[in-house]
């Protein structure tokens, strides 16, 4: 998995209304946008491992995918109902040492 040390932005955080992007998901994707490294995006179906680093014991295992899965589909150029399956897990860390790990993988 590849890792970048970046707090998760919260689904409430990242819109507004339906489909209206607030500016911390702006400000979310310019960050994450320069801390991902360089990698293939496989062709055909996806499956994406995502393991979140939460300060917030209140936080649910799902907040986090959708404002980084849309930063990665955007960084990568690839579109992100390509996914057709998660794997997601949520870890409790000590405030400051948030972080995001990622794997996309041909689906199987």
């Amino acid at each position: 998995m590849k890792r970048i040390d970046i707090k998760p932005i919260s689904i409430n955080k990242a819109y507004r209304g339906r489909r209206f992007a607030t500016q911390e998901l702006k400000q979310f994707k310019r960050d994450v946008s320069l801390l991902l490294p360089k990698i293939k995006i496989p062709d055909g179906k996806l499956t994406a491992s995502y393991r979140f680093g939460f300060s917030s014991k209140a936080s649910d295992v799902d907040n986090g995918i959708k404002g980084f899965q849309d930063c990665i589909a955007e960084h990568y150029g690839f579109n992100d109902k390509k996914i057709y399956k998660l794997i997601v897990e949520k870890i409790d860390v000590e405030k400051g040492q948030e972080y995001i790990e990622f794997e996309i993988t041909p689906f199987s």
